[in-house]
């Protein structure tokens, strides 16, 4: 399976690109900047290009972009990306005082993305951050939600090479308002708490 990491020169993706990697996977990092692109496949042993090429080529692509580009780099590569299947990462959140809050947007970002995109959008990875994965997998499990089974399958199939617990299927594509919501939970205690929260389901 080839999976294409878009915004992949960015902490979060190319630290998810490495782990993918390390996992044997055939990784291809995107950017809108393909020099920048091939310069950190380099350092992770994935392939480097422009976003569009490697979205074209892929089975799978990780929409790894900052929230704020999301819904634009997934309109500009809707063509390019066609009906392959999306993993949607990103949360949008706003900060005042320090303190990260949901938007008051009412459908997730995920949502939103699925609106621009022919094919099935699936959200997830929400609690992990970039400085947890850089060097090892994440601690605690990762969850993903979608209305594509196949695409959360894959989706699943990820992101358990990227933590130490658990994949663990969240429901369908609406249940990304609250992972992108439980995000800003996740950045005020690591504030508060200088830490690396995650998050550890038991019971289940």
């Amino acid at each position: 399976m080839k999976v294409a990491v878009l915004g992949g020169t960015g902490a979060f993706g190319s630290a998810l690109a490495r782990r993918l990697v390390e996992a044997g996977l055939d990784v291809t990092i995107g950017s809108r900047d393909p020099t920048r692109a091939a310069a950190t496949a380099a350092e992770v042993g994935a392939q480097g290009r422009a976003n569009a090429v490697a979205a074209a080529d892929a089975d799978f692509v990780v929409l790894a972009v900052d929230a704020s580009a999301a819904l634009a780099t997934a309109t500009e590569l809707a063509d390019a990306i066609g009906a392959t299947p999306v993993l949607s990462v990103a949360s949008e959140l706003r900060f005042a005082n320090g303190v990260a809050s949901p938007t008051d947007e009412l459908l997730s970002l995920a949502e939103r993305t699925q609106q621009v995109l022919q094919g099935p959008v699936v959200a997830g990875l929400h609690s992990l951050a970039a400085a947890e994965l850089t060097d090892a997998k994440a601690e605690g499990d990762a969850l993903v939600c979608g209305d594509a089974d196949d695409a959360k399958a894959t989706a699943l199939e990820l992101a358990a090479h990227l933590v130490t617990g658990r994949a663990l299927d969240a429901g369908p594509l609406a249940s990304a308002r609250a992972l992108e919501a439980m995000t800003a939970v996740i950045v005020n205690l690591n504030r508060r708490y200088r830490g690396r929260a995650g998050l550890q389901f038991v019971g289940l």
